[in-house]
């Protein structure tokens, strides 16, 4: 998955060193203010903007415009019951969760609303969280 680099190179490796900060509720590793986001990609990530490259993955086929939130591979090794369906449809660059909260979901609701959309898939749906998605680009809000 293609996205502008929002953090330092060296996030990975820092990431141990602050797990006890975690803000994030389940599996999602969240800090609202993460040190290793570099001031640019503080601006980048409250707009979005660190998510364009993505166009070229749904260019791809590799993602859809809309879906589920894509994961990391540390998270799907640690899905449990149900929460694999999640993987059944490709991510989207947006959204329920996107549309419904970003950062401020907690890892359940989160979970909830991506089982939600691949369960209840429409293209009306889509084009509504489309539309909502350029509503948060303007007015943004929960996103770090």
């Amino acid at each position: 998955m293609y996205k502008f680099r929002s953090m330092v190179e060296t996030a990975e490796d820092d990431l141990a060193g602050l797990l006890e900060n975690n803000e994030g509720n389940g599996l999602l590793f969240k800090m609202q203010r993460d040190p290793r986001v570099t001031n640019v990609g503080r601006w980048m990530r409250k707009y979005s903007l660190d998510e364009l490259p993505q166009f070229w993955n749904v260019f791809l086929g590799n993602m859809s415009l809309v879906g589920p939130r894509p994961p990391l591979q540390r998270e799907v090794d640690q899905y449990k019951n149900r929460v694999h369906r999640r993987l059944y449809i490709k991510p989207g660059i947006t959204g329920m969760w996107q549309t419904n909260g970003r950062s401020e979901l907690n890892w359940k609701d989160g979970v909830r609303l991506d089982l939600y959309y691949v369960e209840n898939w429409s293209l009306a749906g889509d084009l509504i969280i489309l539309w909502r998605t350029l509503l948060q680009m303007i007015r943004p809000v929960g996103a770090y």
